[in-house]
């Protein structure tokens, strides 16, 4: 499994995809008051992961219920590219990448089936408000206490928001994390990393799909 930048990993497919929206800039996971899910959390570094066909393994079974209270196994779309985002409401980085993965969802509509993992939300109302906001229209299971999280192993539980990219067969093709910002000067937040953009998902999803050398 190898580590490759953005930049590398992304730019030959960046030609057939471009027009695709740059990532917007982000805000550590942090609140001011209160007792906070995302305490022990951290957005990513903006890293992404390609792993070579030998060295994929299956994603374990996952399975449970949405937002909606609906049932919800991903072996029930066996045969098609996965793209999991894990998210929670009370992560900034979470709301900025959230359009941007709507805008991914709707590039890829018939290619791809895309499904959310909210954990750490105590608060549901929170939660469903999140996603009407977001105009999220892919199914997101509800994890309240992380169990799900915990399952996929290949995703750090302080790594909120990550993707992975699942291929046909059922196995991690591609993994990125949210990126990580900090505060310059105290004028904002600086993103050293990038998050994921449609770009980055269409072109895991071609590589998935097609076989497509990145």
């Amino acid at each position: 499994m190898s580590g490759l930048t953005r930049r590398a990993l992304f730019g030959r497919a960046s030609l057939a995809l471009s027009g695709a929206g740059a990532a917007a800039a982000l805000a550590g996971c942090s609140s001011s008051t209160g007792v906070r899910a995302e305490d022990g959390f951290a957005a990513g570094d903006g890293t992404v992961t390609l792993v070579d066909p030998a060295q994929r393994t299956p994603l374990p079974s996952l399975s449970g219920t949405t937002l909606d209270g609906n049932p919800l196994d991903l072996s029930q779309y066996k045969g098609k590219v996965i793209v999991l985002n894990v998210w929670g409401s009370w992560c900034p980085p979470c709301r900025h990448e959230a359009p941007q993965l709507v805008a991914a969802s709707a590039k890829t509509t018939g290619v791809a089936q895309f499904v959310g993992i909210d954990t750490r939300d105590t608060n549901k109302a929170a939660a469903q408000a999140f996603v009407r906001n977001a105009r999220i229209g892919y199914p997101s299971l509800y994890d309240p206490d992380g169990a799900l999280l915990l399952r996929l192993r290949s995703v750090p539980p302080k790594a909120i928001p990550s993707t992975l990219v699942v291929d046909r067969q059922g196995r991690r093709r591609a993994g990125a994390r949210g990126g990580a910002c900090h505060h310059v000067g105290g004028h904002g937040p600086r993103c050293r990393g990038g998050q994921v953009t449609p770009l980055d998902v269409q072109a895991a999803l071609l590589a998935a799909q097609y076989g497509t050398p990145i």
